[in-house]
Parts: structure tokens; C-alpha cells; sequence
């Protein structure tokens, strides 16, 4: 089962989210919603099973109308350590969980938060998960290698041919990177910080893939149009 995760950012429609990512909401059985994201709930057309956060961006009279409809309510104080994005993210799992859609991420007045909810897919509880963040532009996830048995991580990047992937190093860099049916091929190959050489590659199979040896390798793909 996979959540969807609502985050507090601007968030496509339903529409566009089922032209660019056919399938998208296929596995979610749960949806948790990140303070004001719960706003995001009636253009996707979902009912919301979990609300959590510190109502800082929702507002107390949009809170109640939440806990009047019966739904649960885990409210937090203030000035805590985690953003209502990783606190969501945390019920999820702790709701059994198997994988994370997470829409809202991306959008609204503050990079910074953008830059952190990227962040959240490195979450250690993340391991071994299926994990993506969507908008009607890009699915983003994140290969972390090797996996726990030592051996490199395959990751298949299905969509249409043309499609665009970009493959961006997160940390010290990544080692061992071989591409499959993308226009510029890696053969087990480094892609180190501060150089951008894994931008704007192009899907020419239906059934494209990445191999990673090493590192944390942050993967956006966009539709052609782009």
C-alpha cells in the first residue's frame, strides 16, 4: 500500500497529474495530510484518513471542520524539529505504509522548503520503500546504493520515449552509474558534485533503467513538452 502524502505547497489537479504520470494513485490506500496540504485534497478528489501537523497554515477554523468530519487529528507544537512534511511522512509509515506519493512538495513562495522536502527522501526510514514526489512537471525519487547486501541498485524509469531524465548527485558524488535506453549512455560511470553532466537526458525505450554502484543519485524526469 502507498500513501499519498499532502504536503503544504502548491499542488496540481487531479488532470494534471493523470496526463503526465498515468497510474500515478494506483497502489494508495491512505492519504495523510501535511497542515495546510490538506487544502490540496478536493482538487485531487481524495478523502483525507490522516491530518497532522501544527495548524499554523491550516487555521484553527479549518482544523475543526477536519476533526467535525471524524477525521483523526495528530496536532504538534510549534517550534518542533521536524517539518509537517516529515511528520506526515513518519505517520504513513507508522500506519503501515509500504510507499510514499507525495504531491505539494514542490510548489509555493519558499525554495527553501522545496529544498527540504527533496531532503526528505534521503530519511534513513525510507530505505527499501517506493518513494516519488509529483506534480504535473516532474517525478522525482532517489536511488541510494549499494543496497544492504552490497550489491548495486537497479532502478527501472518506465514512461514514454522522449521523456526527459535527469540523473543529479546528491553528497560526495556517485560511482558506478550505467544507463538503459536513455540518448546518453553511462557506462558504470562517476558522477561527482558540482558538475551537472547528468541533465536533461532523453527516454528513447519504453523500458529505460539506471544501475548505481555507489552514492545518492537524485532522479527528475519530466514529459517531453518541457
Amino acid at each position: 500500500m502507498d500513501a499519498l502524502i499532502l504536503a503544504d505547497g502548491d499542488g496540481p489537479s487531479r488532470r494534471e497529474l493523470d496526463d503526465a504520470w498515468p497510474g500515478w494513485d494506483d497502489a494508495v490506500g491512505l492519504v495523510v495530510a501535511a497542515d495546510g496540504g490538506a487544502r490540496l485534497a478536493d482538487a485531487l478528489g481524495v478523502t483525507i484518513d490522516r491530518w497532522v501537523g501544527d495548524g499554523d497554515s491550516l487555521g484553527d477554523a479549518a482544523l475543526d471542520a477536519l476533526i467535525a468530519a471524524g477525521i483523526p487529528v495528530e496536532r504538534t507544537r510549534p517550534d518542533k524539529d521536524e517539518s509537517d512534511t516529515e511528520l506526515a511522512i513518519d505517520a504513513a509509515i507508522r500506519l503501515g505504509a509500504d510507499g510514499l506519493v507525495v504531491v505539494g512538495a514542490l510548489g509555493g513562495p519558499r525554495i527553501d522548503h522545496a529544498l527540504a522536502n527533496i531532503g526528505l527522501l534521503a530519511m534513513p526510514e525510507l530505505q527499501g520503500r517506493r518513494v516519488v514526489i509529483l506534480d504535473g512537471t516532474s517525478r522525482v525519487s532517489l536511488v541510494r546504493a549499494p543496497a544492504p547486501d552490497g550489491t548495486p541498485v537497479r532502478r527501472a524509469l518506465p514512461g514514454p520515449r522522449d521523456g526527459l531524465v535527469s540523473l543529479l548527485p546528491v553528497g560526495p558524488g556517485v560511482e558506478g552509474v550505467t544507463t538503459h535506453g536513455l540518448a546518453y549512455p553511462l557506462a558504470d560511470e562517476p558522477l561527482p558534485l558540482g558538475r551537472v553532466r547528468g541533465l536533461s537526458n532523453v527516454r528513447v525505450e519504453g523500458d529505460a533503467a539506471i544501475v548505481v554502484r555507489r552514492g545518492l543519485l537524485l532522479v527528475v524526469e519530466s514529459p517531453a513538452t518541457l
